[in-house]
């Protein structure tokens, strides 16, 4: 079945409004499609979502209106910082896109300059800085226990556009299958994300290869998702990527189906 839940819309940063999206879903033959704005951060409100009441009520009403033609989720992108009423949505994707350093919070996916100034925030130590990266987003995974654990390794979005801070670091690799092993034992689903191909950053999806190897080992669930923003893009890499978790031995995706996750196969 064809499936995305991690999809952004005008209510946060996409380019597009949500019936817009619903539209393009139907078009390219989705099942169904999830909404998962971002959740409201109080210490950097450029990106996320303002209206949340707005957006519920939107959504809401988008699936009754578009009932017989696909299934439509109420999701939401929830920032290990700032915890949301999760009993308002259909599932919560926890993510982090921060690290927080004395009283600072610093943004690793916003830009390249933005990641080079965290890099320097840590003196250019960046094992210490993927450290506190983890620990914390971890922490967050075992209390919080998300449906969702979104794009695990984010820290690493940079690295095959700029001089190479993580990927060809044996030490970091070593620390990163540490943190996902940790992370695993909370049983949340890990969402393996191709949204940072369709912006032209990776060519492969988080986690990277070595993270998903163990994933398989440990027998954790994966979800299939293009971190959208835009109609164009609710499945970009699809293809690629199903190809590259059959390579390395997954058998079946998790979609949600009833408001229940269910295996499917690759």
């Amino acid at each position: 079945m064809k499936s995305n839940l991690h999809t952004h819309t005008t209510y946060c940063d996409g380019k597009n409004n949500p019936e817009e999206i619903v539209v393009s879903a139907i078009k390219h033959g989705f099942d169904s499609i999830g909404f998962s704005g971002h959740g409201y951060t109080d210490f950097d409100p450029s990106y996320c979502m303002k209206d949340t009441d707005g957006y519920i009520r939107e959504i809401k009403a988008l699936r009754e209106k578009y009932k017989k033609d696909i299934c439509i989720y109420l999701g939401i992108e929830e920032d290990a910082f700032c915890l949301t009423d999760r009993e308002k949505y259909d599932y919560i994707i926890g993510s982090c896109h921060y690290i927080c350093k004395d009283g600072r919070y610093y943004p690793v996916d916003s830009s390249i300059e933005c990641m080079k100034e965290c890099v320097s925030a840590f003196d250019g130590d960046v094992l210490k800085l993927a450290e506190v990266y983890y620990s914390s987003f971890c922490e967050y995974i075992l209390s919080r226990k998300p449906d969702v654990i979104g794009h695990f390794d984010l820290i690493t979005k940079f690295d095959e556009v700029e001089p190479i801070l993580f990927l060809n670091n044996a030490e970091y690799i070593k620390l990163a299958t540490g943190y996902i092993k940790k992370a695993a034992q909370a049983g949340s689903l890990f969402e393996v994300n191709t949204g940072a191909i369709s912006r032209g950053y990776r060519k492969t999806p988080y986690p990277q290869q070595e993270l998903l190897y163990t994933l398989l080992k440990l027998d954790a669930g994966i979800v299939l998702s293009s971190d959208s923003h835009s109609a164009d893009t609710l499945d970009f890499a699809f293809p690629e990527a199903k190809a590259l978790l059959r390579d390395i031995g997954f058998k079946y995706t998790y979609i949600l189906q009833n408001n229940e996750f269910v295996k499917d196969c690759l």
